[in-house]
């Protein structure tokens, strides 16, 4: 076991060099809205800083199309399509209603064109014609939709179409997941995040439809992501931030005008950037500690993390973090890279912020003859 001082001294170090002097600032209640549901969450630490009926079960509207945009990106990360892929218009893609793209029937149009339809000009034509390229139909490609918001803990979500201009009632999510989901994207996704949901305009045959992400317009941090509406769901958006290398995701539903979803967002999004620091506590494959390599060719092995922990926390409190490491006495070799290797858990005001697992960064083969008799000897003499 390795005792807890050991960490607290490493978060120390790095207290030193960020925020040590800053004092903590009183965190007010977050803002109050007139939406439905509403979430605040980090991009990094996934930690959510302010929310209301955040479970809440809501339609969610175009709003559906992060998760379409979602399935594509992930059919393009596994070589089913590339940006260049032509598809052909469907009838049914054709004869979609609401807002639209406005493809021609039978004509070809790319993925990348297609994706610009879907996430800057809020398309249910482009919607669909994707869907049926990826999925082979708009209904095998829902199976994939749900299939994903399973796997992405979604548990509030379940979708009828791609495009979300259905009325079933079985069609809904809610603010957490569509918070989970953006930040799934931002996260996977960083290069088609960058190249499609901060594009403010999009032409399609002569046509120019502006993003009805408005805060794209009005806040220089803004980067993406969706709106939403519908006379059930009201108005709604999705909208990330990146301030200082610190990335927010506000999600407010059910607000009753445009101009009221753009002045939510924005409100969450000062009210987190104001008031809460994300710290980066340890980098992926980099070690934490080492353990003993008991029989191995190397007397230890170091253990660390598979993706980089971030916590977030209020402004000025950083020095009251605490961390304490869980591991074996050693590990016996041959010892793989990769193997479980224990927990680190990081706390904040008598709360755990995080609990993840420990892994070993390299492998170990065994010893040879001589180190494998001694430290058997050794292990017994522990054991007892």
């Amino acid at each position: 076991m390795i005792s807890q001082p050991h960490i607290a001294c490493l978060l120390g170090l790095l207290a030193l060099f960020t925020s040590a002097a800053v004092q903590a600032l009183p965190i007010p209640a977050p803002p109050q809205f007139q939406a439905k549901s509403y979430v605040l969450m980090d991009a990094n630490s996934g930690q959510v800083l302010a929310a209301s009926n955040p479970d809440q079960q809501s339609e969610p509207a175009s709003l559906t199309k992060l998760m379409t945009a979602y399935v594509v990106f992930h059919a393009l990360k596994d070589g089913v399509i590339s940006l260049d892929t032509p598809v052909t218009i469907s009838v049914k893609a054709w004869r979609m209603g609401g807002s639209r793209m406005f493809a021609n029937v039978g004509s070809q149009v790319s993925v990348e064109n297609l994706l610009q339809g879907v996430i800057v000009q809020s398309g249910n034509d482009a919607a669909v014609a994707l869907a049926e390229r990826v999925g082979g139909s708009e209904d095998s490609f829902v199976g994939l939709m749900n299939e994903y918001a399973q796997r992405l803990g979604m548990h509030n979500t379940h979708y009828v179409d791609a495009s979300g201009l259905t009325n079933d009632p079985a069609h809904h999510t809610s603010a957490r997941d569509l918070a989970l989901l953006s930040q799934a994207i931002i996260n996977q996704f960083p290069d088609y995040y960058r190249q499609f949901f901060s594009e403010k305009s999009f032409t399609w045959d002569r046509i120019t439809q502006p993003n009805r992400v408005s805060l794209l317009f009005t806040d220089a941090s803004v980067d993406g992501l969706k709106t939403g509406f519908t006379d059930k769901a009201g108005y709604c958006m999705v909208a990330s931030a990146l301030r200082n290398g610190m990335r927010l995701i506000a999600v407010v539903m059910g607000t009753p005008s445009e101009k009221a979803r753009a002045i939510d967002d924005e409100a969450l999004l000062n009210y987190g950037f104001n008031f809460y620091d994300t710290h980066k506590l340890y980098t992926a494959g980099s070690a934490i500690t080492e353990l003993k390599a008991w029989k191995g060719a190397d007397s230890r092995v170091p253990v660390g993390v598979v993706h980089d922990l971030y916590v977030t926390i209020p402004k000025g409190t950083y020095a009251e973090l605490s961390a304490g490491l869980q591991t074996p006495a050693g590990l016996v070799a041959p010892i793989a890279a990769g193997a479980a290797a224990g927990q680190v858990q990081v706390s904040y005001d008598g709360k755990t912020l995080l609990d993840a697992p420990l892994y070993t960064l390299r492998a170990v083969p065994e010893g040879n003859i001589f180190r494998r008799i001694i430290d058997s000897v050794r292990l017994w003499f522990t054991k007892k």
